[in-house]
Order: C-alpha cells, then sequence, then structure tokens
C-alpha cells in the first residue's frame, strides 16, 4: 500500500513557475515509477512527466523543456519543477505511483495548478 500526498499547487501568472512536490509513504518507494498526470474541464487524465526507480524520465511533448522530474528516494519523494507556465497548463494535477514488480498503482488526491494573470 503506497500513501501519496501532493502539495505546492495554486494561482500563478504565464510565464511564472511552481513546484510541485508528491510525499509517499507506506511501501517501499524506490521500487515504484512515479508519474504526474494532470486533468483539466473537459479532457481526459494524461501524463505530464513520469520517472522510473532507476532514474528515466518521459515527459510529454507538451512540456518537454519546461517541466522537470525527480525524485529523492531518501526522503520518499517526487516533484515536478514547472517553469514558463502557461494557461493551459491549468489542471489539477496528480502524483502517481506504479510498482515495477507488483504492478499496483496508487494515485493522491491531487492539487490544483492555475495559470492565469
Amino acid at each position: 500500500q503506497v500513501q501519496l500526498v501532493e502539495s505546492g499547487g495554486g494561482l500563478v501568472q504565464p510565464g511564472g513557475s511552481l513546484r510541485l512536490s508528491c510525499a509517499a509513504s507506506g511501501s517501499i518507494f524506490s521500487r515504484y515509477a512515479m508519474g504526474w498526470y494532470r486533468h483539466s474541464p473537459g479532457k481526459q487524465r494524461d501524463l505530464v512527466a513520469e520517472i522510473t526507480s532507476g532514474g528515466s524520465t518521459n515527459y510529454a511533448d507538451s512540456v518537454k523543456g519546461r517541466f522537470t522530474i525527480s525524485r529523492d528516494n531518501a526522503k520518499n519523494t517526487v516533484s515536478l519543477q514547472m517553469n514558463s507556465l502557461k494557461p493551459e497548463d491549468t489542471a489539477v494535477y496528480y502524483c502517481n505511483a506504479a510498482g515495477e514488480e507488483n504492478g499496483m498503482i496508487y494515485w493522491g488526491k491531487g492539487t490544483l495548478v492555475t495559470v492565469s494573470s
């Protein structure tokens, strides 16, 4: 079992930056691939970025060069640094954990990011 709690969302102006964090507890964090997804009204929940237990990363085309995902296995946290934010980045951002050995999937409750002037 893995519990995920996101933080760091809020209101930011276009061009600004935010850093999201996800604190994980429960199972062995280092055995999970971690990801950030987002869901905006009228759209499906889409992958933003993901990082494997080995540190390999993958990004949605729309955020490449602007967002950076990182993890700290000692602190059981995964972060998403978001720069050059655009109004279309407005969404609820969800932390995701996917067990690389057991295939289990866990979600946080989400944190709202609003990019607006």
